[in-house]
């Protein structure tokens, strides 16, 4: 079993918003540990230590070892709730791993070869990610840092799907097997002149009404000069 974070932690007692208020006050983040056919504890972790792990991608895809007190628990975390305003850690969920049962974590996908590729580098192409992390099932000692996908060969208006990732022994995506091969990344060419081609057509449209819009005008001042010029038949027609 892969162990790349080791974290101490001390059982919660208290607990409620008062209670993890104050322990936030103290440099302490409140956290849950759950699963493994066991109760839930409340725990708490240090605000500091944790700051040094939340930005790596590695802390959301690795087990990571629990001290608390004289024992060790494994765990992956599956939340991290972070203050919307400052650079704090609110509240940490996590779930504990036992070695003989599956997990599912969602892994980051690493893209390789994306500037080098014939779409990119020969053709002028953009590659567009439509997926930056995919959830996987697999027994903890199976368990990758990372997905890699290669995109050397992509060409343009080509896409690449969950199906095109290759998958180490024991790791599965549970969406393929519900037959959800969703497109995650594709090579298209550059929308920068869209803008441009959307005023031309935006600007013929409006002329478009407005040549519309004088022929009726031209009408109506045609049937005026009629009215106008019956009346003065009439007249003279009375004078004889």
């Amino acid at each position: 079993m892969r162990i790349s974070f080791s974290v101490g932690a001390d059982l919660r007692e208290m607990q409620g918003k008062g209670a993890s208020r104050r322990l936030r006050h103290t440099g302490k983040v409140p956290a849950i540990l759950y699963g493994g056919k066991q109760e839930p504890r409340a725990i708490t972790l240090d605000q500091q230590n944790l700051l040094t792990m939340v930005g790596n991608e590695k802390f959301y895809s690795s087990i990571v070892q629990l001290k608390i007190g004289d024992k060790t628990e494994q765990a992956i975390v599956k939340d991290v709730q972070m203050h919307p305003a400052r650079n704090v850690v609110v509240h940490v969920d996590l779930l504990r791993v036992i070695e003989n049962e599956p997990i599912r974590i969602h892994l980051p996908i690493h893209f390789k070869n994306e500037t080098s590729s014939p779409g990119v580098k020969l053709q002028g192409g953009v590659v567009s990610h439509m997926a930056a992390d995919v959830e996987v099932v697999c027994l903890p000692k199976d368990l990758p840092e990372f997905l890699e996908l290669d995109l050397g060969s992509m060409g343009l208006n080509e896409t690449k799907r969950l199906s095109d990732i290759p998958l180490p022994s024991g790791v599965s995506i549970p969406l393929l097997s519900h037959g959800k091969d969703l497109t995650i990344v594709s090579i298209h060419s550059p929308r920068a002149e869209e803008p441009e081609a959307v005023v031309a057509v935006a600007e013929s449209v409006a002329a478009a009404p407005a040549a519309g819009a004088a022929a009726p005008a031209a009408g109506a001042d045609a049937k005026k000069d009629d009215k106008a010029a019956a009346p003065a038949k009439k007249e003279g027609g009375g004078k004889k």
